[in-house]
């Protein structure tokens, strides 16, 4: 695709020629802040130079991000709207809109202590702080001095997390117990010569050759230091957090507006959020009964599961198999949906598809560097032990984490350099719009044609069954709502969570289980991706209903997509030119 055929951003009239201006100077400003505070994030989102070092986790270094926020608002609000306001342009007013609504809800957050208090089985610095090396690059002895330093760094970041914990803990704001012991177990397989640093360091290579022994030697020690700081952090919660941990999950009413708003970058009415979530799920296994009659007439869904999962031809054995398959389904995606359906640039037709170094059974996308030298990667965490794969179950999840997917959403917005500034191509992510986005790429699939077979679309269907279940499940515990009459009605408990989670999914028990244990530690995250896709299909519906027989759906992908991640608020004014 040529310079001139990217376009510009919605309404702007600008092409790709486009001359950065002080909001983009800002923005930037602000991003080379933000990375030297998080070289975490700064690593997962492909801007070099940060990579040995960990971020200060200590309640001072979380003051100092908070800080960061705040300034950037006021200048934010000066260059918009003081009496020296700078003129700007169509895509500025989405990068003022994106960043106040980003910063200004983590302001709301810093100010409950939210971050202090940052405690769950998947995504605190618990897990962050050891994943960002399944990112890091290994080919050279450079490469792996680098990670020698990061490793070294992590007992004074951990130190700081204990610090933020502890000082959360005094103000009575601490996790419940069960995510507690889910870390207390995380941090373990982190430790001895089996754990994960003593593995990572002992298969370092500097592409195929060894390391010279000095380097070796090197990595040995600090994976040592790592494995230290790991089990400083799982004796401070073992021996101390654990005693003042909540025993109830639920974060109530209140709490849970904002976390929803964080993920969505939306406000939504729970009560009738929670109402269409039970309305959507009953519409979705309606459709599975339907489907599992295509599979075998007279089938119930249970019985149409089990002829799938013991189908010889929807079998993969082992990982090298299961990530040849993810390859070629997702390279297939890209040939096949590439000028007809999306506008696919030459950089981002590249993805790769990797088995990830941990085995907590998770999918997930990460994209490409800026400079597109780290193409962006789908990753499969495959549970130990677990040999065999149902690609009926998995091929809608290739398309959700590949293309159409976040790997179109991601690297389509990384590409656009010319036009969006760097934090608004990597750093500016909101849940209820990608993975809302990722949902909606799940349909379109279907309805493009690609989803056919009935074993495949009911695998789209027992995903989308789970994503509608944790919207009523999430919304349901957290804010106090009284649980549907198929689980005896009245309060939430765990007992009635599981009762009704196991009910509208057919995966197996262990990821069921961390499943659960997510939606009640990381309240309003689960339900973004549904919420999302909701609000994604609402903004096409209102697209189409103002350009009637005009309305080309090609265009408004590329519209939408073009513009990024943003709160999902942000978007529709926007897409439809109300910014």
């Amino acid at each position: 695709m040529t310079d001139s055929e990217r376009g510009a951003e919605p309404g702007s009239g600008l092409n790709s020629s486009r001359t950065p201006s002080h909001v983009d100077a800002l923005a930037e400003e602000y991003l080379e802040e933000f990375a030297q505070l998080d070289p975490i994030s700064a690593t997962y989102i492909g801007l070099s130079g940060f990579d040995d070092r960990m971020p200060d986790l200590s309640p001072a270094g979380l003051d100092a991000a908070a800080e960061l926020d705040e300034r950037t608002l006021k200048r934010i609000e000066a260059t918009a709207f003081g009496p020296d306001a700078e003129a700007i342009d169509d895509v500025d007013r989405v990068t003022i809109a994106a960043l106040t609504e980003r910063l200004g809800v983590a302001r709301e957050r810093h100010a409950i202590g939210a971050d202090a208090s940052a405690l769950n089985n998947i995504a605190s610095p618990v897990q962050n702080v050891r994943d960002v090396f399944d990112l890091m690059p290994t080919a050279t002895a450079d490469d792996w001095h680098t990670i020698a330093n990061r490793l070294n760094a992590i007992p004074a970041a951990l130190g700081g997390y204990i610090t933020s914990l502890r000082t959360a803990a005094a103000n009575h704001d601490v996790a419940a117990r069960r995510q507690v012991e889910a870390c207390i177990s995380q941090c373990e397989a982190n430790l001895g010569p089996d754990g994960f640093f003593a593995q990572y360091v002992a298969a370092a290579r500097a592409g195929d050759q060894p390391l010279e022994d000095s380097l070796q030697c090197e990595l040995d020690r600090a994976s040592h230091a790592a494995q230290a700081g790991y089990q400083s952090l799982r004796d401070f919660l073992a021996e101390e957090l654990a005693g003042q941990a909540r025993e109830t999950d639920p974060v109530g009413r209140e709490r849970y507006q904002l976390f929803s708003r964080n993920f969505l970058g939306a406000t939504v009415d729970l009560e009738e959020t929670y109402d269409w979530g039970q309305h959507e799920l009953a519409r979705i296994t309606s459709l599975m009964s339907e489907t599992a009659r295509r599979v075998r007439p007279g089938a119930t869904i249970e019985q149409a599961i089990e002829l799938l999962d013991h189908d010889p031809a929807r079998k993969l054995a082992g990982t090298a198999a299961l990530q040849a398959w993810m390859q070629q389904t997702a390279d297939t995606a890209v040939t096949a949906l590439a000028d007809l359906h999306f506008d696919i640039p030459e950089p981002i037709r590249t993805l790769e598809c990797r088995i990830a170094p941990t085995n907590t059974g998770g999918i997930y996308y990460t994209g490409p560097s800026d400079d597109f030298s780290r193409p962006g990667r789908m990753w499969w965490s495959v549970p130990a032990g677990v040999e065999e794969f149902s690609t009926w179950r998995e091929l809608t999840t290739v398309y959700h984490e590949g293309v159409p997917g976040h790997h179109l959403q991601v690297a389509q917005t990384a590409y656009r350099g010319e036009l969006l500034n760097r934090w608004r191509r990597l750093a500016s992510w909101t849940s209820g719009h990608g993975e809302g986005w990722a949902l909606y790429a799940e349909w379109l699939m279907a309805d493009l044609g690609y989803l056919g077979d009935p074993g495949d679309f009911m695998g789209l269907l027992d995903g989308q069954s789970l994503r509608a279940a944790r919207v009523v499940l999430d919304i349901g515990i957290h804010c106090g709502f009284p649980a549907p009459s198929e689980v005896g009605g009245g309060a939430w408990d765990y007992d009635k969570a599981w009762q009704f989670l196991t009910t509208h999914s057919h995966m197996a028990e262990g990821f069921l289980r961390y499943e659960l244990d997510r939606y009640l530690g990381w309240p309003g995250q689960a339900p973004s991706y549904k919420i999302g896709e909701r609000l994604w299909l609402q903004l096409r519906d209102e697209m189409r209903q103002r350009a009637g027989g005009a309305f080309d759906l090609k265009t408004f992908h590329r519209q939408a997509l073009d513009i990024g991640s943003v709160g999902l608020d942000v978007l529709r004014r926007a897409v439809l030119g109300e910014l």
